[in-house]
């Protein structure tokens, strides 16, 4: 059956931009509206942002109301409740839908993940994305500096007052759907971009904890590139100092330093100084790998145009004294 999913005229923000994005993809057979009208509010089947309500139940999700109290609860690093923080639409929606999306989009992608794995791939994008839409929509947190955030990009795509002169009423409200449907597409282009790279990491897991280890444990040999594999030697394997897999560009190998914590540039080892920024002859010279290719100057990535010189190189970066 046609969905009606109604949502707020005028300005658009993140949130309730969002909210809509996650809705229309998972209900294709709809009418949006923006409308702030009271009856056509209560005659959708989904109010987003307008109608003074919040029950999932009756697909109510407006955070503006007197009264108001969803709050999600923020764990610290040793998972313990930190603080309580305000939901805004694209929250509540997310909390009733987020395991469903993470469904559509694994299913698309040919992949069946069972509903732990779905749960927890819909909680890290709250964390990682979706908070931080609520936190600005309420006030709580400009959470990046300048325009560098994407609720702040996101309202740039508002109608501006140069571009609603001499507009009509109606070619106002057209001109301004217009820019909530780019809105609500660039929000699926980013959400849909972030949910394959962690159901990519979730598949790829496995792989990583089975890659072949060398150098009494040391490097870590992965046979297929591309791979996510930061978070489970950071967090499951102490011991690997070096990475080693396939390029993108055929015959060339890779071979990468494992940095201390998650989102550090600090790494547990680096390679040796006297290879910062040398390419192909100079860094054959340097290290006496002939088919040596580059080493960037901050030391935290080798190249070698054979798999063997890349192991060499690692075998080498390990004699380096640290």
């Amino acid at each position: 059956m046609t969905k009606r999913i109604a949502t707020h005229s005028g300005t658009h923000h993140a949130d309730d931009a969002f909210a809509v994005a996650v809705l229309t993809a998972l209900f294709p057979d709809h009418i949006l509206l923006r409308t702030r009208d009271p009856d056509e509010v209560a005659q959708a089947d989904f109010a987003v942002d307008v109608g003074g309500e919040w029950d999932p139940v009756r697909g109510r999700f407006d955070h503006h109301q007197r009264g108001f109290e969803g709050t999600r609860t923020r764990l610290d690093v040793q998972g313990q409740p930190q603080r309580a923080e305000p939901y805004a639409s694209a929250g509540l929606v997310w909390r009733e839908f987020g395991p469903a999306y993470v469904r559509q989009l694994a299913e698309g992608m040919g992949q069946h993940l069972d509903d732990a794995a779905l749960a927890r791939i819909a909680q890290e994008t709250d964390s990682a994305l979706v908070r931080y839409l609520d936190l600005v929509d309420n006030g709580a947190d400009a959470v990046a500096p300048g325009i560098f955030g994407l609720s702040e990009l996101l309202s740039l795509l508002n109608t501006d007052w140069m571009e609603e002169q001499g507009l009509t009423r109606e070619a106002h409200a057209a001109l301004q759907m217009e820019r909530f449907r780019e809105a609500t597409a660039l929000v699926r282009r980013f959400l849909d971009a972030f949910l394959r790279r962690r159901v990519g990491q979730l598949l790829a897991a496995g792989k990583v904890r089975a890659g072949e280890c060398l150098f009494d444990g040391r490097v870590l040999h992965l046979p297929e590139g591309g791979m996510p594999w930061t978070r489970i030697v950071v967090e499951e394997m102490p011991e690997v100092l070096l990475v080693l897999y396939p390029d993108a560009e055929p015959g060339r190998h890779q071979l990468r330093t494992v940095p201390r914590r998650m989102g550090s540039f600090e790494a547990r080892m680096d390679l040796p100084g006297a290879w910062a920024g040398l390419r192909d002859a100079e860094l054959a010279a340097a290290t006496g790998v002939p088919d040596a290719a580059f080493c960037h100057r901050n030391l935290f990535i080798a190249v070698a145009r054979s798999y063997q010189g890349a192991l060499r190189l690692a075998e080498l970066a390990l004699q380096h004294p640290r």
